[in-house]
């Protein structure tokens, strides 16, 4: 579900009260433990983070006028959801982030390709988030995103 929201904070505003909490402490934790260098900014409709053109003049190749995307967080129907790129792009990342998540959650890993489902908003493992979201900086970012056009 994309938001018309112009900031990551009037997104948030927006959300029912049962997500506000849960979505404030993701935001918190993402920014204090995210690399230097990347942006955070409204992206598809969804608090974003992502490594802006002046780290990567070329952008998204779907739309080179859009930045590089990496992380972004939703509220979705019944989920929140976090999409990293990471783990999609660097299969030692997802491994290792699969066999942590049973050490850090009572429940069973929901996960796509790079979209994690928390049903519960109080069960986010926000230690392991930290972690996770600590392990890619701006340029780790690019070169897994070029590795990937290649293919």
């Amino acid at each position: 579900m994309q938001s018309s929201a112009a900031t990551v904070q009037e997104y948030i505003e927006q959300l029912p009260e049962d997500r506000k909490d849960a979505m404030n402490k993701l935001r918190t934790v993402i920014n204090e433990n995210l690399p230097h260098g990347f942006d955070e900014r409204m992206n598809y409709g969804m608090p974003g983070w992502v490594v802006p053109h002046s780290t990567y003049a070329p952008g998204y190749h779907c739309d080179p006028k859009l930045p590089l995307p990496f992380l972004s967080i939703a509220s979705q129907k019944s989920f929140i959801a976090l999409y990293h790129m990471g783990v999609y792009a660097d299969d030692a990342l997802h491994d290792w982030f699969v066999a942590e998540f049973p050490n850090h959650s009572k429940y069973k890993l929901d996960m796509g390709k790079s979209c994690i489902r928390f049903k519960k908003p109080d069960a986010i493992p926000y230690e392991l988030i930290a972690q996770l979201v600590s392990k890619i900086t701006p340029e780790n970012c690019i070169d897994l995103y070029e590795k990937g056009l290649k293919r």
